[in-house]
């Protein structure tokens, strides 16, 4: 379910599998039935209300048998009316809405410069953050951890992280635990693993024995879903692989230097990689784990309680921005506003989609037995999908099941079925809790 959806309609499903609306079984039977689409959002109140109305109800109905059952047994009304008992929905819409005097106005966002930023990055250009009157200079950073660095030492009031960021530094992992807090989940899929083109005849990962991987950090999704794809078909990743952080704006130039085999990153440069003809697409993360979260908006517990109006304003300008990121009419205006040097520093074409469909087509033609995964003609940013809330994938003991101890659950069973009989699938959490308990990531370096 995302955030722009009605919580309260009991056949919208709150899991990421199925459609982007929630009511279809997958994306091809929404499309197929568009008359069926989730009508849009009428009015700025009414996405305000939604998104206080969906946050409350992901809270009390974290698991959605309960929370569809509940709906289809009271209705959508007594429902809301029962919640109101509870928490003040009006109210707390209305002081979401309206906020209060801004306590700082100039703000600084640190930002990597990959689409995944794109809400965080656009409202800069497109004018979301000076309409809640905030004056925000966001700020291209070079890696992952100059980002967690600068964020800490207060050089950045916010910051665009990677999802398990911000529960690390609240840990404490590698520092002294500082609270922070998520209020958004930037978006869901659209990573990808990434090979350079001399290893095209080695799409089988078992014959990855000996390969070089990048991962953009020690705490990141691409790093988790890369060790258990791997363990999955029998590779060790401490003992078979390296694995190493590497800003994600370095990978395409590591790739054509040969300084690694592939990447599990985020767009836009799994598509530069086709693009400038050094790299394929060899699986989509989406395939590994439908609806994983990947980055994150997030900011000190200590800038929320002591300026909470600021706070507010830049959360609803983040919300405004992915409304608007939400339709796709909106893309070409999008990749034209993200693309100079500043933000993205890609060429729009890269951003609008994938421009290396064809000759991946003319590719697959040619191989007399082509293999799965080999070459993708799917843009990676269109199956991912941009939400600024928190999502089941970290709000529900699914989630955190997958997060804490590998999840098997987040592996597609339909295509990666082999992999769960006997000893593999054990090899595979045997890797996640080893991960858990000594808090190590990659094997080198850090970005």
């Amino acid at each position: 379910m995302s955030t722009f959806d009605n919580p309260v309609d009991p056949e919208r499903r709150l899991d990421r599998t199925g459609c982007g609306c929630g009511r279809h079984r997958s994306q091809a039977e929404h499309d197929a039935q568009l008359a069926l689409q989730c009508a849009p959002i009428e009015s700025e109140d009414k996405r305000y209300q939604g998104v206080v109305a969906s946050a409350v109800m992901r809270a009390v109905f974290p698991k959605d048998a309960a929370r569809r059952a509940f709906l289809k047994s009271v209705g959508a009304s007594t429902a809301l009316a029962a919640l109101s008992q509870l928490f003040p929905l009006k109210t707390a819409t209305e002081v979401f809405a309206q906020g209060g005097a801004i306590e700082k106005k100039n703000l600084k966002v640190g930002f990597i410069p990959i689409t995944c930023a794109t809400p965080i990055i656009m409202a800069h250009p497109m004018g979301f953050y000076s309409k809640h009157g905030l004056n925000v200079e966001v700020i291209k950073t070079a890696g992952w951890a100059v980002i967690r660095d600068k964020t800490l030492n207060k050089e950045y009031d916010a910051a665009h992280m990677l999802s398990p960021m911000p529960l690390a530094i609240t840990l404490g992992a590698g520092s002294n635990p500082i609270p922070y807090t998520m209020p958004a989940v930037e978006n869901i899929n659209g990573q990808a693993i990434t090979l350079a083109t001399r290893h095209k005849d080695k799409n089988d990962p078992k014959l990855w024995k000996g390969f070089k991987f990048a991962v953009p950090f020690d705490y990141s999704m691409h790093n988790y879903l890369l060790r258990y794809y791997v363990a999955e078909h029998g590779v060790d990743p401490d003992q078979d692989i390296q694995i190493r952080a590497v800003p994600p704006a370095d990978m395409v130039a590591n790739l054509r230097a040969d300084n690694i085999d592939g990447f599990l990153g985020p767009d836009p440069f799994n598509q530069r990689a086709v693009y400038d003809g050094v790299g394929f697409i060899h699986v989509l993360s989406k395939e590994l784990w439908e609806g994983h979260p990947c980055c994150a908006f997030v900011a000190s517990k200590e800038f929320v309680t002591t300026m909470p109006n600021t706070y507010a304003a830049l959360l609803k300008s983040i919300i405004d921005a992915t409304a608007f990121a939400h339709k796709a009419e909106n893309r070409k205006q999008i990749a034209a506003a993200i693309a100079p040097a500043n933000y993205l520093n890609q060429p729009e074409t890269v951003l609008e989609q994938n421009p290396h469909r064809h000759l991946c087509r003319r590719r697959r033609q040619r191989e007399a037995r082509p293999q799965p995964h080999r070459f993708r003609s799917v843009p990676v940013a269109i199956v991912r999908h941009l939400d600024p809330h928190p999502d089941e994938a970290l709000g529900t003991d699914q989630g955190r099941g997958r997060l804490q101890g590998g999840g098997r659950a987040g592996l597609s069973r339909h295509r990666h079925g082999q992999a769960h009989e006997g000893g593999r699938a054990r090899t595979a959490d045997d890797q996640f809790k080893k991960l858990q308990g000594d808090g190590q990531g990659v094997r080198s370096g850090e970005a």
